[in-house]
């Protein structure tokens, strides 16, 4: 059972848009889930509710779109477009770009940006783009390095601490943890980093977080 101070479960899809102006009033407190395509945005929104949320698809056209979800009238969970899709026209591209940029730059709501970022292939130049931006913006990050299940527990820590060394050049309020949608590894850390972001700051169990990366596989 998720640890967690906000039922996530309760998480309903609220619209898809295609710009920032079609989206809820800027009020409240919005966390932003982005990623590349295949980094597995659904599967963890998916995974943190406990309900088949977000849905994948195989057009293209879906993933432009903005999603969001309500958790309660001021708490929201967003959806963003996939970035790093190869097979689609350029101009198709572009539009994705302006919408994704135009909801980072002029969203007063955002309180929390996830990335998601394959534990396998971390930190591509779009992802440092991404992550540069809501760093220069001062926006709190939680890099997830998704599909940990993939790796063996040993590489999944190194990656982890690889990553982590990497990001803490930037000196700026990130947190990274290995996850999997599949078994449910980082699932709770996720879970409170979010609460923190809607409910403010709690103080956790002490306990060990790399060792529950590792043992929950």
């Amino acid at each position: 059972m998720l640890k967690s101070r906000i039922k996530y479960h309760t998480a309903s899809f609220i619209t898809s848009a295609p710009d920032i102006s079609k989206l809820p009033a800027d009020e409240g407190i919005e966390v932003a889930f982005a990623g590349r395509s295949n980094a597995g945005k659904s599967s963890a929104l998916n995974a943190l509710t406990d309900q088949k949320l977000a849905r994948t698809s195989k057009t293209p056209g879906r993933t432009q779109l903005i999603n969001t979800f309500e958790l309660d009238a001021e708490k929201r969970l967003i959806d963003l477009p996939g970035y790093g899709f190869a097979k689609v026209p350029i101009e198709m591209k572009k539009k994705w770009q302006r919408s994704l940029g135009e909801y980072l730059q002029k969203r007063k709501s955002l309180k929390g940006l996830v990335i998601l970022m394959d534990i396998r292939h971390p930190l591509k130049d779009l992802d440092m783009d991404l992550i540069n931006w809501a760093v220069d913006s001062e926006i709190p990050i939680l890099a997830l390095l998704t599909k940990a299940d993939k790796l063996k527990q040993g590489k999944r820590k190194a990656e982890v601490l690889q990553v982590r060394k990497a990001l803490a050049e930037l000196d700026a309020d990130i947190t990274v943890h290995a996850f999997s949608s599949l078994k449910g590894i980082g699932l709770n850390e996720l879970a409170w980093k979010l609460d923190d972001w809607y409910l403010g700051p709690f103080v956790k169990p002490d306990t060990d977080q790399d060792a529950n990366e590792v043992d929950a596989d």
